[in-house]
């Protein structure tokens, strides 16, 4: 999420970027940022698999007690659930670090309240992963590799569709109490309509 928070920060109208005249998120503040992503991509493996290899080597785990995530379902409900599950998690952490009309002090309970419902829904069915790095660090200390493409293709298409769905809510000229207002297109299309009775 700190990705895409320096993608799309907008306070006082610029990023966390060292060229800030390029006006909102220019070209130069997401190349900056692009540059970043390796490095977090490297970091989270890195530390998955020294975690699962500390684990492996402290506790003595078989095919039994394997501590990755495989299908509890069918390839397909698991991967759509870690679709949904990333989607929700990216959707809500999108909007308490990116939008100014969020409550900041409150972010950490809506992050932490969507793990908590993503895990609950998403557990019993794909294992809840959220993030390749949680399935691959396990996956290669241990050699199981079942589904294991689910954990790396749906999380990333849920991150991507749930950070675009918020860009989209987001970057709206209307102010928040005319989006909670009753529509005029709404209104507008109700009278249209004649009432057959």
């Amino acid at each position: 999420m700190s990705t895409n928070e320096e993608i799309t920060n907008m306070e006082e109208g610029g990023c966390n970027s060292p060229r800030k005249e390029d006006g909102i998120c220019g070209p130069d503040s997401i190349v900056y940022v692009i540059q970043k992503v390796p490095l977090y991509v490297i970091a989270q493996l890195v530390g998955s698999i020294l975690a699962s290899g500390t684990l492996y080597l402290m506790f003595e785990v078989d095919e039994k007690s394997y501590f990755g995530t495989v299908p509890s379902g069918s390839d397909l409900q698991s991967f759509v659930m870690e679709i949904l599950a990333t989607f929700f998690l990216m959707f809500v952490g999108s909007a308490v670090t990116t939008d100014n009309r969020a409550i900041g002090e409150l972010a950490g309970i809506a992050v932490g309240m969507t793990i908590s419902v993503d895990l609950f829904i998403a557990g019993p069915v794909s294992g809840g992963s959220l993030n390749p790095a949680r399935s691959l660090g396990p996956a290669i200390i241990m050699n199981i590799y079942d589904g294991i493409w689910i954990y790396m293709i749906g999380p990333f298409i849920g991150t991507i569709t749930g950070c675009f769905a918020y860009t989209l809510i987001r970057f709206t000229k209307i102010p928040l109490k005319e989006m909670t207002k009753t529509s005029k297109f709404l209104k507008s299309v109700s009278m249209a309509r004649p009432n057959h009775l």
